[in-house]
């Protein structure tokens, strides 16, 4: 009988097997399965801060100068990100929750034949041309209604991101090939959706593994009940383990005590939504404090600042860091929820990572 994984063990296994040796963007994101976006720059966005651990000589705004040449597409899976254009046809043609009125169908084909003639367009050319005006968003504000219905149409698929221009996001129209609808094939489809994103998280505490299923529905709300039913047929193909009373969950052809997953020396200021540090909960369980985002904190709410970053030392998580830009000059403020850590090893260790980071953003 094989013997059980320890929680150190899954705690090197976590760290390991996601930064895995550097390697070309496009090889990167394929084996990540999805990479989570995020706007705000602290001091690059998350997708950037994700991949410079993970792509070799990686610099910030390398996936949007060449996303037009790689067999990505912004989506959304449990949440938007960028994902190898061969998981779309797990999700699409997509189904909202939300069906539309014939008002607002008959300007989504407006807008649409409009791209397909026109091409990859950008969004102000398509306000100009209709002049949709304001409509509420969902933070309770308002925003441009034409913004807001390509969002729409990019969700169900009727767009895709042909590219961005600073930032702003230039679609064309977009087609998907119809899907099976026969039961077998999407259970089929669930079972392979919840195979993906076990493969990005793992391991995964159960509580854990029913969120993400949960969050599928963004991606596939179509498959809600699918996904449901092949949560359970997955939790009895995944190797597993139960630690102090909680089941854990992860690959059944990869092997957490492997003694591959030894850790290396660095240090690594990681993005809020890395693989490593993305749920709260299995964070907690294995490094033994809490990790906030708290970006949309107000600020004297604040405990670990606007964009903390947490600090992996070798496979743990021993602090964070807050980095910023002054004057052209990179600023990164240390703060630490384990003060064992700061011998001469891992000062060099942290030094060397604000080079890294200094590379990355072309200072």
């Amino acid at each position: 009988m094989t013997k059980p994984p320890t929680l150190d063990d899954l705690r090197r296994y976590a760290v390991a097997r996601t930064l895995f040796k550097p390697t070309s963007l496009g090889r990167a994101i394929d084996k990540l399965g999805f990479v989570q976006a995020d706007p705000i720059r602290a001091p690059a966005r998350a997708q950037d801060l994700t991949l410079r651990h993970r792509v070799a000589g990686y610099r910030a705004g390398d996936l949007e100068r060449s996303y037009a040449r790689l067999k990505v597409d912004e989506d959304c899976l449990v949440n938007y990100g960028f994902l190898p254009r061969r998981h779309l046809a797990l999700m699409h043609p997509r189904v909202a929750r939300r069906a539309w009125d014939a008002a607002t169908k008959k300007r989504a084909a407006d807008m649409l034949a409009f791209i397909r003639e026109r091409g990859p367009t950008h969004p102000r050319l398509v306000d100009q041309h209709f002049a949709h005006g304001r409509a509420a968003n969902a933070w309770g504000g308002s925003g441009n209604a034409t913004t807001h219905l390509l969002d729409a149409m990019h969700y169900r698929g009727m767009l895709r991101i042909r590219r961005r221009e600073n930032g702003t996001r230039i679609y064309e129209a977009a087609e998907h090939a119809p899907a099976d609808a026969s039961p077998a094939a999407r259970a089929r489809r669930a079972a392979a959706l919840i195979d993906l994103v076990v493969r990005k998280y793992a391991p995964l505490p159960a509580s854990s593994f029913v969120y993400l299923v949960r969050l599928l529905d963004y991606g596939a709300p179509h498959l809600a009940n699918e996904t449901r039913a092949a949560l359970a047929l997955a939790r009895e193909h995944l190797a597993s383990a139960r630690l102090d009373g909680t089941a854990w969950y992860w690959p059944a052809d990869e092997r957490p005590r492997s003694s591959r997953h030894a850790p290396d020396d660095r240090v690594r200021l990681l993005a809020p939504f890395d693989p490593v540090v993305w749920d709260r909960r299995r964070f907690a369980m294995l490094w033994g404090w809490s990790y906030r985002f708290e970006a949309y904190t107000p600020a004297p709410q604040r405990k670990l600042g606007y964009y903390a970053l947490p600090l992996l030392w070798r496979d743990r998580v021993v602090g964070w860091g807050n980095a910023s830009l002054r004057e052209g000059r990179l600023q990164v403020e240390i703060g630490y929820a384990d003060d064992s850590v700061r011998g001469p090893g891992f000062r060099r260790a942290l030094a060397d990572e604000h080079t890294r980071l200094r590379e990355f953003l072309g200072l």
